[in-house]
């Protein structure tokens, strides 16, 4: 079996061939079964094998350009299915943005933050406010709701706004850290929440806890974006651009200064890193794609309430980040998919099916044991098995590897020419 195993890693044309036949058997599954879950997770199951071939990074990403703009909803639409499968992959891409900025936070410059969930629901009530009557209360100019070409600009605006509900957590918290950094900065996501559940006196600006309904939704070219399937594609730009601005970070001297950072503080600062410099930056960029994905969210919704953005959110974004692996962006992004579609999809449909086995009396499951009441349960029990047997997460982040010997010796290299004309000097 591993000779066979090696032998297909050398082999690219054979690791091509059989992933077709994968992708094209699932896809032709889901279209066919019309409904089927395991047919729906197979298919994005080819991602993950996508990930682990040996092909070059550019065909990697075309191919799954390909299978999710294409083949995925295509194959989707065959069933009745579609909207549900359309509105789990866009609600998987909101959280994996999330995720991912979280990981900048917490993967990358190793600052604990549990409060995360407050700069979506800034992105969330920005939108939400201006694209209902709600904003006629306090502004005495312009006509509300907005248009749904006003979206586009949202979208923008949830960015810097929530960068900037970022940098102004990040001035405060700048000298603490490890547990006091978590419990300031899970007050900060309370607060946040509680303010928007009060906001509605003297001035209604958010009206409370009944929250803001019949959210504008977005258009473009006149046409109105309702459904699931639409959001899908917006998600999935917004993913790319995401993913893209990641990637770039985290090679560059940002990048470098964060990890360096949240190795050693004083050895970093020891190094020339502006430490407040570079913590603002991590929760500005990191609080930024929160902002963009909580206008998404406003607008998919179309409505919007303090019970959205509770601390169970934060610590569901920071579970996915630490399942896949802190500051490993594809692990990151496998953790909050696996989290996502746990929550939304396997065990709401595991429930069901026990329901309609409880109902139809093949089994009898006492009340208490109810899969309904159990599926934070079941999930806790996952979670737990995850963290014992893959302690660095699911696809743990690869650590830089150099050559000791060759160090020294491109070290050598450069300091040789300098000796000859140090020498010259003195015997002159």
């Amino acid at each position: 079996m591993k000779k066979l195993i090696s032998r297909l890693e050398e082999n690219k044309k054979a690791q091509i061939i059989l992933f077709f036949i994968y992708v094209i058997s699932t896809s032709g599954s889901l279209m066919l079964a019309q409904k089927s879950v395991v047919a729906f997770l197979l298919l994005l199951f080819s991602l993950l094998l996508l990930y682990f071939m040996s092909l070059s990074i550019k065909l990697k990403w075309l191919i799954a350009g390909v299978i999710l703009i294409v083949l995925l909803p295509f194959s989707a639409s065959q069933g009745p299915a579609y909207e549900s499968y359309m509105e789990v992959s866009t609600l998987v891409g909101i959280y994996i943005a999330m995720a991912l900025g979280l990981n900048i936070v917490v993967g990358l410059a190793g600052l604990l933050d549990l409060g995360f969930v407050a700069f979506f629901a800034v992105g969330a009530y920005t939108y939400g406010i201006f694209a209902t009557k709600q904003a006629a209360n306090f502004m005495p100019f312009g006509t509300y709701p907005l248009s749904g070409e006003s979206f586009w600009f949202f979208i923008i605006a949830g960015c810097l706004i929530a960068a900037l509900f970022g940098v102004l957590l990040g001035i405060p918290v700048l000298r603490v850290k490890g547990d006091y950094l978590a419990i300031v900065t899970l007050g900060f996501g309370e607060i946040i929440r509680i303010v928007f559940n009060n906001l509605d006196k003297p001035i209604n600006i958010t009206n409370g806890a009944m929250g803001l309904s019949s959210v504008t939704p977005p258009s473009i070219f006149g046409i109105n974006l309702v459904y699931p399937s639409q959001f899908y594609y917006v998600v999935l730009v917004i993913l790319a651009a995401v993913i893209f601005i990641v990637r770039r970070f985290e090679y560059s001297k940002v990048g470098r200064s964060w990890k360096a950072v949240r190795e050693n503080e004083i050895a970093a600062q020891a190094m020339g890193i502006h430490l407040v410099r570079t913590k603002l930056l991590a929760f500005a960029i990191g609080a930024s794609f929160s902002g963009m994905m909580g206008v998404v969210f406003a607008a998919k919704q179309t409505f919007v309430d303090p019970t959205s953005f509770t601390l169970l959110e934060s610590i569901t974004i920071l579970v996915m980040v630490i399942l896949g692996g802190m500051g490993s962006v594809p692990g990151v992004i496998l953790g909050a998919a696996v989290v996502t579609i746990l929550n939304l999809q396997v065990l709401t449909e595991l429930t069901d099916w026990f329901n309609q086995l409880s109902l139809n009396g093949v089994i009898s499951i006492p009340d208490a044991l109810s899969p309904a009441k159990m599926q934070r349960f079941i999930f806790g029990g996952l979670l737990i098995l995850f963290a014992l047997y893959r302690p660095q997460g699911l696809l743990p982040a690869k650590q830089s590897t150099f050559d000791l010997k060759e160090l020294k010796e491109e070290a050598d290299e450069e300091i040789q020419p300098v000796i000859p004309t140090a020498e010259k000097n003195v015997n002159l």
